[in-house]
């Protein structure tokens, strides 16, 4: 059987990484917390010139996908940190994640309180998470959704943790893998898509 990938989807400094760490803690099945972040900190440290760096932050994307992929394909659970900020990010991983294997997270929080944790943290560029505000969400389909801004990141995981045992057929992922990818084959409720 394929893992579980457990999608947190929302801007940067929504909190997502803060949810992760609790799921860790709370959840009862091993898993394995797979921040972006981490993939882009295993990157060299010279200067990638702005005519470069487009093609190299989509193919650290493109890698990090496959590498969630290999890990659910091997039966691990597997808690994804992830921006759907870009338009080709949401179809590569409908193309590469057992869909019914999936649960869609969306980690939803006020502009106001993003401005004062991106200010607070003062390793994210200003205005940030204010422009990835409205693209992320744009799909609009989640199989849960929590809201950060009043929320903790223990209440959000406590939450996740209840829906697990009770997440309803279709997933957000089926129902957007018919949508957006209708020429691919579905995969089997038992199988995961590798390409």
């Amino acid at each position: 059987m394929p893992g579980l990938i457990i999608f947190l989807n929302g801007t940067s400094s929504s909190g997502k990484s803060s949810i992760a760490k609790e799921l860790l803690h709370t959840l009862d099945e091993p898993y394995f917390h797979m921040p972006v972040d981490a993939f882009h900190a295993m990157r060299t440290r010279r200067e990638i010139s702005q005519e470069e760096l487009p093609a190299v932050l989509r193919r650290t994307w493109m890698g990090y996908h496959r590498a969630v992929a290999g890990m659910a394909a091997a039966g691990n659970n597997v808690v994804v940190d992830h921006v759907l900020s870009e338009e080709w990010r949401l179809p590569d991983c409908l193309e590469l994640f057992g869909a019914a294997h999936v649960v869609l997270v969306g980690v939803h929080c006020s502009p106001e309180e993003l401005e004062r944790r991106e200010q607070a943290r003062g390793d994210r560029p200003a205005g940030l998470a204010a422009m990835q505000f409205q693209r992320v969400h744009a799909h609009g389909v989640y199989d849960l959704e929590c809201d950060t801004t009043t929320a903790s990141a223990l209440d959000c995981a406590r939450q996740i943790g209840a829906f697990l045992p009770q997440r309803p057929t279709p997933t957000a992922f089926e129902r957007l893998r018919t949508e957006l990818r209708p020429g691919l084959p579905a995969p089997g409720r038992e199988s995961v898509a590798l390409s």
